[in-house]
């Protein structure tokens, strides 16, 4: 059973510095083949894209996301588990939401489904990251 796991997230001022991790397991091996991705969701929107590694290693950012985002992928020491990192520079207030990590066992993602929620099955529970004074 795949496990999708999210951590890092909490409080932090405007101007502040975050990373929030993930960490996929459950399929043995056949993990380095699965497709990641990270997302958010303010309260009152509906989830969207931030960043996505596809199984090739290609990786698609959303238009909005600016060069403050940056993904980067691990695969565990024995290669049955591999970990998503999406770093946050320079934080604002509207950066504030759940972040979620999800993964999917499509190996190829285009640009036009890497960042649409439908393209992924597996989510982890979501982690709050706050930004303010």
């Amino acid at each position: 059973q795949i496990l999708v796991a999210e951590s890092g997230g909490g409080s932090v001022q405007p101007g502040g510095t975050l990373r929030v991790s993930c960490e996929v397991s459950g399929v043995g091996d056949a993990v380095r083949r699965y497709s990641f991705g990270w997302f958010r969701q303010a309260t009152g929107n509906e989830r969207e894209g931030i960043g996505v590694y596809d199984g090739i290693g290609r990786s698609y950012y959303a238009d909005s996301v600016t060069t403050r985002f940056t993904l980067s992928k691990v695969t565990g020491r024995e290669g049955d588990r591999m970990y998503l990192h999406l770093d946050i520079r320079n934080l604002r207030p509207d950066d504030t939401g759940v972040y979620y990590c999800a993964a999917t066992r499509q190996f190829s993602l285009t640009a036009d489904s890497a960042l649409t929620t439908n393209t992924f099955k597996y989510w982890g529970h979501g982690i709050q990251v706050t930004v303010s004074t």
